[in-house]
């Protein structure tokens, strides 16, 4: 016999779970009861300060070290606080099992007795899973105890299975109090289907015949097998490799010949000279969908779920469909293809970015090239780097090339807000590696900062946060000018809304959280001061290092 609770972590553990990350919440008493009397935490109990942050961090640890993640939330308000974070998870399709308390008994005999917050101030009909519907790939409601660990094994099952995302479910307190037997027969999680021979060799001789293929890629660097095989098929191929406008991993060694670095508009005639695009793991190679390829160039889409089903619109052509996993399609790929000449190098282009930025490390004012050229300069060889700017963000993708597959992440899908829990995950993924935050003071106040720096003072997860302080939200600027360039917002100067002033002492709330703090306000004092944050989490002080730039 076992409680609820007991056989919850159980079936987690048997389905390889071994981590929880948790906010808390007065529904889950009955699991802490389980793990204080178990005599041993696992999986691993991770609890945070605020849902957005347990979720990040779940996200963060997922997409650094490939295994499964669960999620604990405190019933339906600790679900919508984390609705945003699990929406990018379902668009990034990483798999997470998310589970809220509800209460369906209130108290009433022979109901165990639940606090009177459960009718008052906590119930919606239908319960937490029904409001999560649309943030995640499946829901279900517990409505059997027997079935609980049965539930929980489909759950794990379906968050693993293509395409991948989080999955909910929604456990009765009373449940977790119940004692009973719950067995459940023996499980194992689905492996990723494989593109079919047949597809590989069509599209193989597409390319032997294509004169000028071109590849774009976004998400390849999700699984490190991966970006082994693109480059060993982009080498045989001759093929320059673009990461497209918004990167979510280092998908291609950034210091190789054939990368051609990040699509923008300032570089259409790269796949609009090709006669073969092959698209891998991409969602916008270009925009708008109808602006590329040429007439009769032929495109090729290969992904886990290729054609973005959730998107409403997508409308980017494609000749042939390869669905399945991805790292075993481009190894296929790359045995079917006839080798030819090496390609253009893109090095030189690479060096002009970077004597641009060298120059404006002469100017008065810190530029953000200048301080991506410095932190390229200053960042240890095995250095993770997650980026949650917007405005900054090119300039951080064009400079910051030392990073390796499995050293970059992408923070921002749709929101701001998760960048700091997600570096938190991916330093308890991978606790030996710096780990730096990239963040703008705009998608700094969306993040909860108290919730995450106080996560990562409890659980020893130092990392370096590197704010971009320019006072206010650029993009909305932008926006107004794009939009009314003649207009009176421009003619005036009087943007409306886009200021964060007075500028706060940011460097004061990691001082606060026992870390190393400080201001930047000269291009000569970036690298001392980031040399100093580096040194700082390797001691395992957290650290922010706040670069002021002009403001907007």
């Amino acid at each position: 016999m076992k409680t609820g609770a007991q056989a919850l972590l159980e079936a987690l553990g048997a389905m390889g779970v071994e981590r929880i990350f948790a906010s808390p919440g007065s529904d889950w008493a009955p699991l802490w009861e389980a793990l204080a009397s178990s005599g041993k935490e696992f999986p691993r109990y991770l609890s945070s300060r605020h849902e957005e942050t347990a979720v990040a961090m779940a996200i963060g640890y997922a997409k650094a070290s490939g295994r499964l993640a669960a999620v604990v939330l405190h019933t339906t308000v600790g679900s919508l606080h984390a609705s945003m974070l699990l929406r990018s998870a379902l668009h990034e399709r990483i798999p997470l099992v998310v589970l809220a308390g509800e209460s369906i008994g209130f108290a009433e005999p022979p109901s165990p007795k639940v606090g009177r917050q459960w009718l008052r101030l906590l119930t919606d009909a239908g319960g937490p899973a029904r409001l999560m519907e649309q943030c995640v790939k499946w829901t279900c409601q517990v409505n059997v105890p027997a079935l609980l660990p049965h539930t929980v094994q489909r759950a794990c099952q379906l968050a693993a299975g293509a395409p991948r995302g989080p999955v909910f479910v929604s456990v009765p307190t009373e449940f977790l109090m119940e004692s009973g037997s719950f067995q459940a027969p023996p499980a194992v999680l689905p492996a990723l289907p494989e593109v079919s021979g047949a597809v590989l060799e069509e599209v193989a001789k597409a390319l032997d015949a294509a004169k000028s293929p071109v590849i774009v890629t976004e998400e390849a660097g999700r699984d490190r097998a991966a970006v082994q095989a693109l480059v060993a098929l982009a080498e045989k191929l001759g093929a320059p490799v673009l990461e497209a406008w918004q990167p979510y991993y280092a998908n291609f060694p950034r210091t190789h010949p054939l990368y051609a670095g990040v699509a923008g508009d300032e570089k259409p005639d790269l796949v609009k000279q090709s006669d073969f695009v092959l698209l891998v793991e991409s969602v916008l190679p270009w925009h708008p969908p109808s602006a590329l390829p040429s007439p009769g160039a032929k495109v090729a889409v290969l992904g886990e779920d290729p054609l973005h089903p959730r998107l409403p619109y997508w409308g980017f052509r494609a000749d042939f469909v390869l669905q399945g996993a991805v790292a075993a399609a481009l190894a296929g790929l790359e045995r079917r293809t006839a080798k030819r000449a090496s390609g253009k190098d893109f090095t030189k282009q690479r060096e002009a970015l970077r004597q641009g930025a060298r120059a404006a490390g002469g100017k008065k004012a810190v530029e953000t090239q200048w301080v991506a050229h410095e932190l390229n300069a200053v960042l240890p060889e095995n250095a993770i780097v997650v980026n949650e700017t917007i405005t900054h963000r090119l300039d951080l993708l064009r400079l910051v090339d030392r990073v390796a597959p499995g050293g970059y992440y992408e923070a921002s899908y749709g929101g701001l807000g998760g960048g700091l829990g997600l570096a938190l995950g991916v330093k308890h993924a991978e606790p030996s590696r710096p780990v730096v935050v990239t963040i703008g003071d705009g998608a700094f106040h969306y993040n909860p900062v108290v919730g995450s720096l106080g996560a990562s003072q409890e659980h020893g997860l130092p990392i370096l946060m590197v704010l971009f302080n320019n006072a206010g939200y650029l993009s909305q600027k932008m926006d107004v000018a794009m939009y009314y360039p003649a207009g009176e917002a421009v003619k005036s100067n009087r943007f409306v809304g886009t200021r964060i002033t007075p500028r706060p002492d940011y460097a004061a709330l990691a001082r606060a959280f026992g870390g190393m703090g400080e201001r930047v306000q000269r291009p000569a004092e970036v690298r001392p001061a980031l040399e100093r944050g580096l040194a700082a989490i390797a001691e395992g002080q957290l650290a922010l290092v706040d670069v002021t730039l002009d403001a907007v």
